[in-house]
């Protein structure tokens, strides 16, 4: 037994040269290529060097979901048929809550969300004095309104993501619905105690129309910070066509310009592993892939 020994290790010896001999050798025509780290002088690195080496990395995203808070402000006129001399008015005070979700087209465009939020704000109108005629006009003898309303926007949300900063464009439509008004006399109109505060009959509270707008937005995960300029078109006029006149019908949609600043935070992970499919991985590892 003990010569069949040493016979096994003697072939088992030659088998292992053959196979090392087999792998030392080249084609005919070719060079043989050895790695050469023995060769580099790791001392030739300087510290400038190696400070300034950069490994680039692609940013994925995630299919994420975050909660946000906007304020802003509005600039506000009305469209009049027939047409009006007026002002922009300034109104503050536009306030609301958004919930944005992003997900891939076909699976791989990571460049579409949707967004929809409640907002506070206020929308009105002033006449301008008309030097042609000299006279300004006026509604329910009022020179100046501001209504306060609430609306439900809800848009579709295409954004261009970098590392720390993104593109962000929106459109999409809106409902709302009036919910007080003040009517200001000005320097020639005069204003029914009982309409001030007050709608009439022939006004329309309820509003629709479009929404949309371009951003930018400064991401510092979980936190995005979006600055955006808004403009808002309402299909619904501020009372009925034929309030005036039976025959002559009268229209007044209301546009606004809205500039806003919102804080979003992120409710799921932006890039990178997520918690859930780092768990399928654990249990992959653990349990084999069952797929």
């Amino acid at each position: 037994m003990k010569h069949h020994r040493i016979i096994a290790a003697i072939i088992l010896a030659a088998v292992c040269a053959a196979s090392m001999a087999a792998q030392e050798r080249t084609s005919p025509g070719t060079e043989r290529i050895r790695p050469q780290i023995d060769t580099i002088d790791m001392d030739s690195f300087t510290d400038e060097m190696l400070d300034t080496l950069q490994v680039s990395k692609k940013l994925s995203l995630n299919d994420y979901t975050m909660f946000g808070v906007e304020y802003g402000a509005t600039l506000s006129q009305v469209m009049w048929n027939p047409v009006q001399r007026q002002n922009m008015v300034f109104l503050p005070n536009n306030i609301g809550i958004t919930f944005t979700t992003y997900g891939k087209m076909f699976g791989y465009m990571p460049y579409f969300g949707l967004q929809a939020g409640i907002f506070y704000g206020r929308e009105g109108y002033e006449f301008e004095y008309n030097e042609n005629t000299g006279y300004t006009y006026k509604i329910a003898g009022a020179e100046k309104a501001i209504i306060e309303m609430i609306e439900v926007p809800v848009m579709s949300h295409l954004h261009i993501d970098l590392w720390n900063f993104k593109f962000i464009a929106q459109i999409g439509f809106y409902a709302g619905y009036r919910l007080s008004i003040e009517r200001f006399p000005g320097k020639t109109g005069s204003v029914a105690e009982e309409v001030r505060y007050s709608f009439l009959d022939t006004d329309k509270r309820f509003d629709y129309g479009i929404k949309g707008g371009l951003g930018v937005g400064l991401v510092f995960s979980p936190i995005e910070i979006h600055l955006q300029a808004m403009y808002k078109h309402a299909f619904a006029s501020l009372y009925e066509p034929d309030y005036n006149s039976p025959y002559y019908y009268r229209y007044a949609y209301p546009q606004n310009i809205i500039i806003s600043l919102g804080v979003h935070y992120h409710l799921t992970k932006r890039s990178g592993r997520t918690k859930a499919q780092i768990r399928k991985m654990a249990k992959d590892y653990v349990y084999g892939n069952e797929n």
